[in-house]
Formats: structure tokens, sequence, C-alpha cells
């Protein structure tokens, strides 16, 4: 019979403790057929191999695999493992708590230090809501959460949908995923204000020596929906012939803030990158009368759109 090697030996050993977490040298040598101080010796080889193994003293002591075990196929790069993270996130599993949630931190814990880190950190400071729309960048959101976990600032890239490209320095405050996408809030530099932006318009991330405090108590979803319909380029003024209570119902926190004026009328007032999306999807779908007050771009879209609708009959 063929002598078995010491190669194979602790190759059969890191099986067994990978599978039995906390087994001893005495079970493993009774499953290897060896003696006690053999095992140990195979345990030394797979050491030498740079094989996290870790043991502990006692009557719960015995040996088990330390993080950055690295067994084919489950090998991952940082964006592979962070992509991962990003994709349950995006689902409508539970991230907390049941068997999503759990396989997910088995996994975050079993990878690698410099893999895993950011992948638990933005499983950390990142809040889900099921979403079918494009996601951003991997590595320019592991970017913005390590700042976001540092308290570091930012010198941020962006590009609006409507093209405008700028560069500024940010404080991010909290990456959060809200109405099916994923947004910065943070504290703009360039306009001393509150900002919010969309992390898959981010074009460039790079993180800065200044520090910051993020607010006392900050409550980084409500401060996003009161942000969602501010600081874009286009201002937008809309006043329904309606009363508030009623028009209220068909707002969202991105459509603007809606102010009544009285009784049989409110005001819309906000701001758009896209005016024809406001026009084309958000007014033509409300249920009212209404004349838009405020901004030539958004006028000049529901223009369009009437002529457009009026030509097809």
């Amino acid at each position: 019979m063929a002598a078995v090697s010491p190669a194979s030996r602790a190759l059969r050993v890191l099986t067994l403790i990978q599978d039995h977490p906390g087994i001893t040298a005495d079970r493993l040598a009774d499953q290897l057929g060896v003696t006690p101080r053999a095992a140990r010796r195979y345990v030394a080889i797979l050491r030498d191999a740079e094989v996290p193994v870790e043991s502990a003293r006692g009557l719960y002591g015995g040996y088990r695999l330390g993080r950055g075990i690295r067994l084919p196929p489950l090998v991952f790069t940082a964006t592979e493992a962070l992509g991962l993270v990003m994709a349950v996130l995006d689902g409508s599993h539970p991230v907390d708590d049941g068997p999503v949630g759990a396989a997910l931190g088995k996994l975050i814990r079993a990878l690698p230090e410099h893999v895993g880190r950011p992948a638990a950190t933005i499983r950390q400071h990142a809040s889900a809501v099921p979403t079918s729309l494009p996601r951003p960048d991997p590595e320019r959101t592991i970017a913005l959460v390590t700042a976001v976990a540092r308290q570091r600032r930012v010198c941020l890239g962006y590009r609006s949908r409507a093209g405008a490209e700028w560069a500024e320095e940010v404080d991010p405050w909290a990456v959060v995923v809200r109405h099916g996408l994923w947004y910065l809030l943070c504290h703009s530099h360039r306009v001393n204000a509150v900002r919010t932006y969309r992390i898959d318009r981010v074009v460039a991330v790079r993180e800065c020596a200044e520090t910051f405090e993020p607010p006392p108590e900050l409550d980084p979803v409500p401060l996003l929906e009161a942000q969602l319909g501010t600081g874009r380029e286009f201002e937008t003024k809309v006043v329904f012939a309606a009363p508030y209570a009623e028009v209220a119902r068909f707002v969202t926190p991105p459509m603007g803030r809606l102010e009544p004026l009285d009784g049989d009328h409110c005001l819309l007032v906000g701001s758009t990158s896209n005016p024809a999306m406001v026009a084309g999807e958000w007014l033509s779908a409300m249920p009212f009368a209404f004349r838009v007050e405020g901004g030539p771009e958004l006028r000049a879209a529901v223009r369009d759109l009437a002529e457009r609708l009026s030509a097809a009959i």
C-alpha cells in the first residue's frame, strides 16, 4: 500500500477542521489513524502554508479556521464581494435576520480582512429597500461608505442627468438606498448646504485628509426624503386646483414640498434635473387641474408634452 504523504494528511486535517470547528488534536488523530503529536504536526504544516488555523486551550478548546481562509471555488475580489452584498441589499430579503441575513453574515466573516471589511461596512451603513434599477459602481460605493465610516471628507466628481459635470468637496454623512436608488446624503462645501447625490452618477471619489463630525442625532432616511426634491438645476413651482389634503396623497418627497394656499388650492415647490420626466411622469398622472407657476424649463416640457398629445388625436 502506498504511503500517505504529509501534504495529503494536512489537507485532510484542513477538511476536518473546516467541517468540525473546535476539533481537538486527539479527535484529529483518531480520524487520521495517527498519534496526537502527528496530528499537531499536520496543523503546523497548514500554518506554514499561511492557512489561518487558530487554537484554544481548555474544556471547549480546539482548532478552527480563522478569517481569511480561501478555498475554491469561493475566492472573491473586493469588488465581487461588495457586488454580492449590494445585490442582497437590493433584494426583498431581510438582511439583519432570517436565512439570507445569516448566510450573508457567514460569508462576510469568512472573507479575508481586506475583502470582508468593505463588504461588512456597507452592510452596516446602507439602509436597504427593494430595487430593480441599475446599481452604482461598487468601487466608488466602497470609497464613499468607507469615508462615511471614517468620517473623512471626500472630493466628489458628479454628472447630473442633464449632463452637467462638476467637482466639489463634501462631508459624506450616510449612504441610503431609497426608492430603488443609491444616494449619498452629505454636506456640500460648494453651496454650504445639505445635498443628496445619486451614487450611480458619481464619476470620481477621492478621500481627503480633513475629518468631520456628522450632525448630532442624524436620522439619514427622513432627512434624505426631505432633500430629494431640492438642490437640482431647474426650479419647479406648480399650483393645483384642489385642496391640500387631496393632493398630498399623490405627492412623494422627490417631487418637492407641498404647501397649502387656500381651501381650494395648494403649491408644489421643488427642483429637478429632468423637466420632461416631471411633466410626463409626475404631473400627467395627477388627477387634478394644475398650472405651472415657476420654472421656464418645466413650462417648456409641459408645452411639448401637450403638443405631442394633441397631435396624437
